[in-house]
């Protein structure tokens, strides 16, 4: 009897264990946490974080926009590998399952002027990349950021053909594409693409641009591929202003009303905030769960 009953309590465990969603576990939350929401609208979707250049860059870093302290970072695996571009082979540095077997993959697209070493680079923008990588290594899943192309047709091509073959080395697994700055022509380019677009899981534009032509495609159609966005961008950003990409996310939620996208202004925030001060896990997993898994 002692046994059926072992057997049974197992049983619901193992259950209970195959219900639970694929979700992102804690890591230095405190550390990456919004300091401080100034206004929030629209039941959380749109908020206003403050910034604080002395507490959020100066006291954080060690060397200033270079080397973050010790304590924001963490030792993760990561390395150069190669995959086939558009083209021909390109360069990409990864961390966790990018050989296959990831439940979740995430994609940074570098601005102009970048490079695969910027969304790898543990000690810049805070330590935040260094979160990322520990993030998806720590939860069975895979981060990559490459080289491409160019910041146009061909780059989108190189990076459509990075996502499908993530897709084929671990089918099932949520893909999500973050753009930095001018990267984000590659991040909409993807949006619009039939074959990368079963892919998306979600697509991160950090400090970067919008695409009035989304507002017209099939995703947002009432029975469209509904997939998240996520927008954060600072007050004082000169290369793309926050103004324009507020009014981006109160127009897509006129033309389509119930469209899961959330923006994140920093206030006082620059250009390059938003990579720095994004929670990556309070996104992802907003993005799991609106993407049902």
């Amino acid at each position: 009897m002692i046994r059926v009953f072992a057997g049974i309590a197992l049983a619901l465990v193992a259950t209970q264990a195959l219900a639970e969603p694929y979700r992102l576990a804690p890591y230095k939350d405190d550390l990456f946490k919004y300091p401080v929401v100034l206004d929030s609208r629209d039941n959380g979707d749109y908020v206003v974080v403050g910034y604080d250049k002395d507490r959020d860059l100066y006291q954080r870093d060690e060397v200033v926009e270079r080397k973050v302290r010790w304590q924001y970072v963490s030792s993760v695996p990561h390395a150069t590998s190669t995959y086939q571009g558009a083209t021909g082979p390109l360069q990409f540095v990864g961390a966790g399952k990018v050989d296959g077997g990831a439940q979740a993959v995430v994609i940074y697209i570098h601005g102009q002027g970048g490079n695969r070493l910027q969304g790898a680079d543990d000690g810049m923008f805070g330590g935040n990349f260094n979160r990322i990588m520990n993030l998806m290594a720590q939860n069975d899943g895979a981060y990559l950021s490459p080289d491409f192309t160019d910041i146009g047709p061909a780059g989108a091509a190189d990076i459509r053909a990075l996502v499908l073959d993530q897709a084929k080395k671990s089918p099932g697994a949520a893909i999500f594409i973050a753009c930095g700055s001018q990267g984000g022509a590659i991040c909409w380019d993807l949006a619009a693409d039939a074959q990368a677009l079963p892919h998306i899981a979600g697509l991160l534009l950090l400090g970067s641009n919008h695409d009035d032509a989304f507002l017209k495609s099939p995703t947002v159609k009432p029975k469209g591929r509904r997939f998240p966005i996520y927008l954060g961008h600072g007050t004082l950003d000169p290369i793309f202003a926050w103004q324009d990409e507020a009014a981006f996310y109160i127009k897509l939620r006129k033309v389509a009303p119930g469209y899961p996208i959330k923006l994140a202004i920093f206030d006082t925030g620059v250009h390059g905030t938003p990579i720095r001060m994004t929670d990556w896990r309070l996104v992802l997993n907003w993005m799991l769960e609106v993407d049902g898994r």
